[in-house]
């Protein structure tokens, strides 16, 4: 039998060894769980590829059957500590969905912090490993990272400066931002993302505040006709944990372990924060094909804002210092840690 031929054999040989592997039973056979629909950025852009590549990177060893939108029970403040009891394998959630449980985490989330989802993400992910290890120690930790820094999308009212908010009732995404919107005297209203389109057509909120990866499948930009964005720091971000049943990831072999291991981190974290602002992208181009109007808070303004809403950063120090923490050492750090991935991009 000639070369051509062997090499011809060889490589049908190591096909169907390779076919066999991931035709056979998967060793794990894991469950992740998360809050969206399947239509979501996080869920067909960031978790399902994720899942498919760690099966092809295991041979099919392991295997991720993903549950979005709540399809295995409970509510999406349960998503942490389902995964921590082990009712399921994976998890992601939202860190703010359980106020209180990450205080440190917090920092993220203050007003004009965050840079870029990847710079932001990675900051965040550098953070976690460094400082976080007690919030963090029930769960084997894949990533955390947050999305991009979100804007103001006003029905009836286009937001140029900061006393054109003041009256408004705008919809809050987080603690920190809604005590934010109280100082510059917005009426702040609390109901869920789901509630946003049908209270933005009814006036029962006259601004929501999300970023465009949001607002595009929720149809708020055909809801609302202005968009007010800040230029130089972001307005606000949230930040997510995507974690691992640390009794599941510790029965794995080695090298299944590296496989996860080879998905997980710093790495992961620059690649989800890269998907959201990519997409964030792609979704602000629908509200500008829709003729809608776009001002920018840049400069002086950004400044003017920036001073309005700087207590919040404050007391979050003087929060954190007298829960035993050094606060400002920690929103140093964040500052510092988002400056440094800024910087590499």
């Amino acid at each position: 039998m000639n070369n051509l031929k062997l090499q011809g054999l060889a490589l049908m040989l190591g096909s169907m060894v390779s076919i066999s592997a991931l035709a056979a039973d998967p060793e794990y056979t894991l469950k992740l769980h998360h809050m969206l629909p399947p239509a979501s950025n996080a869920h067909s852009n960031f978790l399902e590829p994720w899942a498919k590549k760690v099966e092809e990177e295991s041979n099919g060893r392991i295997h991720i059957d993903i549950y979005p939108a709540m399809q295995l029970g409970g509510k999406p403040a349960q998503l942490f500590d389902q995964v921590r009891k082990g009712i399921v394998d994976m998890s992601w959630t939202v860190a703010g969905y359980t106020p209180g449980r990450f205080p440190k985490m917090t920092s993220f989330e203050l007003p004009f912090v965050p840079g870029t989802a990847k710079a932001t993400s990675m900051a965040l992910q550098e953070y976690a490993e460094t400082e976080m290890q007690d919030e963090l120690k029930d769960v084997h930790l894949l990533a955390v990272h947050t999305h991009t820094p979100g804007s103001l999308h006003s029905r009836d009212k286009r937001i140029q400066k900061l006393e054109d908010i003041k009256g408004l009732k705008v919809r809050a995404p987080n603690k920190a931002m809604s005590q934010a919107f109280d100082l510059v005297g917005a009426n702040t209203v609390f109901l869920p993302v789901t509630e946003m389109p049908s209270s933005l057509s009814k006036g029962v909120i006259d601004v929501a505040v999300l970023p465009y990866e949001v607002v595009l499948p929720m149809k708020i930009h055909e809801l609302v006709s202005h968009h007010t964005e800040f230029k130089g720091t972001g307005l606000y971000t949230n930040t997510f944990i995507f974690s691992m049943n640390k009794k599941v990831y510790d029965s794995m072999p080695a090298d299944l372990q590296k496989v996860i291991d080879n998905n997980s981190g710093i790495t992961l974290a620059g690649h989800i924060g890269e998907l959201f602002d990519t997409y964030e992208v792609f979704a602000r181009k629908f509200a500008v094909d829709r003729g809608n109007t776009f001002d920018y808070i840049e400069g002086a303004e950004h400044q003017r804002w920036e001073k309005a809403m700087s207590p919040i950063a404050e007391e979050w120090v003087e929060d954190m210092n007298d829960d035993g923490y050094d606060g400002q050492r920690l929103l140093d750090k964040t500052k510092l840690l988002i400056k440094k991935y800024q910087d590499k991009q």
